[in-house]
């Protein structure tokens, strides 16, 4: 059973973020000569983690080209005509985790994916080869911060290049036909390469990954081991994140990857252009017993979020809106899912593990916020600063709310309007609150000291 999300952001997606780095060195090679489309997936293995795809990436890149995110740090807007036609695939085929150890006590965790890019120009061979030593070849040396030796050669039917770094590093790519192999694994190509030759499967055998719609711009997918290994990454990510408690560290990284595994089956993913902007869809594979308790516990009300659009900061980065019939019901549905799917003996670490992820917004009891608040919930974090967030909510319960956060507040009425307005500061300054017109928002005070509020500020 899939759980389906939609949303509309402004920031890049995954795929784009690649491929506009590689537009960044395009911009003189005209690459279209003409011809039907190749269905890429025929050429990714079937033992691909995650896979990316667009069949234009001209279509792909304008409304990113377009956004005002884009146009703030743009000295000028390029020209995508070059790469209209132009199909992109990229496919993870494994990822290398390593630690850098920076101190006696420290050491910084680094993980790099072993993918490739595969690219049909739909130009002549001479022209993708030209492409290939001039423009990927920039592309590696603004990645590795220098100017790489480049060794040549004529290889598996087509032009084999090599690029290597100072420090070793290593990127490859193959020209055959019209189609660039480009990667950071020369065991990745040689995959692709066999699954062209027909000596193995490809990801178009799974049958988790359809043809896409004449009018996405372009899609994704996460196998269940692909899911699997980042998992671990996430566990890990998060547990750095936790604070300086050792014991929560140690739970977070065993628990999230176990409880990722067990309730993800699969992920995709699709990119359209819709009148508002970018709108990113997102489809979840829950197992069946996991999607019918949450269909039925997360069932949401027939009523939008009606500050969502006109409320949102200049500043921020990322926003979810929940929507709930009941949202403590919900929550409980998933600690209880979350015990129910991990192991015995990590049983005892949910309980201190599970009030970290609402202890950022400075939420102290999460059962009583969520049985105090209303219907409509929403988060945000800036872009600034990934630890700084704000959360509103529709109030239920105005005086379970204030017990619920932050500790002990400094209170303040002032009239607005026809109205009166609260506002709260925690003593210990980190936190503020305001209450007005059934709506609450709270969180790190520099946000809300954004409106202006001279005694939010002080």
């Amino acid at each position: 059973m899939k759980k389906n999300n939609s949303k509309k952001i402004s920031h890049l997606s995954p795929l784009s973020v690649f491929i506009l780095s590689l537009f960044l060195c395009v911009s003189t090679v005209n690459l279209s000569c003409g011809s039907k489309p190749t269905d890429l997936r025929t050429l990714a293995p079937a033992e691909t983690l995650v896979y990316l795809e667009t069949n234009d990436l001209a279509a792909a890149l304008q409304p990113i080209i377009d956004s005002k995110p884009f146009n703030e740090v743009a000295k000028k807007k390029p020209d995508l005509s070059a790469l209209k036609g132009v199909q992109l695939a990229v496919a993870v085929t494994g990822f290398e985790t390593s630690e850098e150890k920076l101190t006696d006590e420290h050491s910084v965790g680094r993980v790099q994916p072993h993918f490739v890019a595969i690219a049909d120009t739909h130009a002549w061979n001479y022209q993708a080869v030209k492409f290939a030593e001039l423009k990927l070849g920039s592309f590696v040396e603004s990645i590795y911060d220098s100017a790489p030796t480049l060794e040549k050669s004529d290889k598996n039917s087509g032009k084999y290049f090599t690029w290597t770094a100072k420090d070793g590093r290593k990127a490859y790519a193959l020209v055959a036909d019209s189609l660039i192999f480009f990667g950071n694994d020369e065991s990745s190509i040689e995959k692709c390469l066999a699954v062209r030759r027909g000596e193995a499967d490809s990801i178009v055998k799974t049958g988790k990954v359809q043809p896409a719609d004449p009018t996405t711009l372009a899609s994704g997918y996460v196998s269940t081991d692909g899911i699997a290994q980042i998992a671990n990454i996430v566990g890990l990510k998060f547990a750095s994140e936790a604070g300086e408690d050792s014991d929560v560290q140690s739970a977070i990284a065993v628990i999230l990857p176990q409880l990722i595994r067990r309730t993800v089956t699969d992920i995709t993913w699709t990119m359209k252009k819709s009148q508002k902007g970018i709108e990113d869809s997102y489809a979840v594979l829950l197992p069946t017993d996991t999607a019918s308790i949450f269909s039925e516990a997360m069932a949401p009300t027939d009523t939008p979020d009606p500050w969502f659009s006109r409320s949102l900061n200049t500043d921020v980065r990322t926003a979810t809106s929940y929507n709930f019939r009941d949202p403590k019901v919900a929550w409980t549905s998933i600690r209880e899912q979350i015990k129910k799917n991990i192991q015995p003996l990590s049983m005892q670490g949910v309980d201190a593990v599970l009030p970290v992820f609402f202890a950022a917004y400075g939420i102290r009891n999460e059962d009583l916020f969520l049985a105090s608040a209303g219907h409509i919930i929403r988060t945000e974090s800036t872009v600034s600063d990934d630890d700084k967030h704000e959360v509103f909510a529709s109030v239920k319960d105005a005086n379970g709310i204030k017990k619920s956060i932050f500790g002990p507040l400094n209170k303040k009425r002032i009239e607005v309007g026809d109205g009166v307005m609260e506002l709260l500061v925690s003593t210990d300054g980190a936190f503020a609150a305001q209450f007005y017109d059934g709506v609450v928002s709270f969180g790190d005070k520099s946000l809300m000291a954004r409106d202006d509020r001279d005694f939010l500020r002080g």
